[in-house]
């Protein structure tokens, strides 16, 4: 072999090991990369499963419930349920959420405006559920106020336009913002009529403090997963129906096919009572 064939074989076998090395780096890389996300995957359940524990440790006393002042208007089982919408309604929204959850105000950010829009023309019926999980798992007290604060407009025949005030208001998750009644207050002044010394005194006595832990204790009885939990005639949609990932139009799809043949709902709540349903004030 001469010399110049010599050093091609050589340079060629170099060639073959540097691949073969190169290709041992992107093997490990790659498993490395898989690794590390197994490992988030099992971060974000542990972090789950804690949220999960922590919603039976609720700083505020939820087992302690007191005396049981449900709202004006509340429906269901232990009357824990503000509905909102025609009563008749052909569908069931079903809605569990907490002031202070960040991926509730998320969810209703989204879908505030197709919710009030498809509750208008009879087509579901919102039940809200309101817990305090975010109290149990930050520490605080603004879960409890706040909720307190909207059963106390839902006595005034405000729920839907307070409820939607709160979320469009909410403090960031750390911050207990919500535990001042003073700024409870102050927000109902953006809803017009209710900042009114019966909502201010029902907002400071803590009229429904024991309704809503009620409710709380309904939450963590349940066996659901967190905040906001949705479902649509009982189904769960939140964060999907299946395999479609909820968006407004697959919700406005959802609703229809649970209506296919049905007709929208006519019977309203009687005026000054809580459960019409309404826009957003901003």
């Amino acid at each position: 072999m001469s010399e110049n064939e010599e050093r091609k074989r050589t340079a060629r076998e170099r060639l073959q090991q540097e691949r073969k090395r190169d290709q041992a780096r992107e093997k490990r890389r790659r498993t490395l990369i898989v690794a590390a996300a197994v490992v988030g995957v099992l971060g974000l359940a542990a972090v789950v499963g804690l949220i999960a524990a922590n919603t039976g440790k609720d700083g505020d006393g939820a087992s302690e419930t007191g005396p049981l002042s449900a709202p004006s208007g509340a429906e269901g089982e232990e009357q824990l349920a503000i509905p909102v919408g025609a009563s008749d309604a052909p569908s069931t929204l079903t809605v569990w959420e907490d002031f202070r959850c960040p991926a509730c105000a998320q969810f209703e950010n989204a879908l505030r405006e197709t919710i009030h829009e498809l509750e208008k023309a009879g087509k579901i019926k919102t039940e809200y559920h309101l817990a305090t999980l975010i109290d149990g798992n930050m520490g605080g007290s603004g879960s409890l106020r706040a909720a307190n604060a909207a059963a106390c407009a839902q006595d005034a025949g405000k729920f839907p336009e307070y409820h939607d005030v709160l979320f469009m208001n909410q403090p960031p998750e750390p911050d207990d913002a919500f535990a001042d009644n003073n700024r409870l207050i102050d927000l109902a002044g953006e809803v017009e009529g209710l900042d009114t010394p019966a909502f201010r005194s029902c907002v400071e006595g803590g009229r429904h403090d024991g309704w809503v832990k009620k409710s709380n204790e309904a939450f963590q009885k349940g066996g659901f997963g967190g905040t906001p939990t949705v479902q649509l005639n009982g189904e769960s949609i939140f964060p999907a129906k299946g395999k479609e990932q909820i968006s407004v139009a697959n919700f406005k799809k959802w609703v229809e096919e649970a209506n296919k043949g049905k007709k929208p709902g006519t019977q309203r709540p009687a005026a000054g009572v809580g459960g019409s349903a309404g826009a957003s004030s901003s």
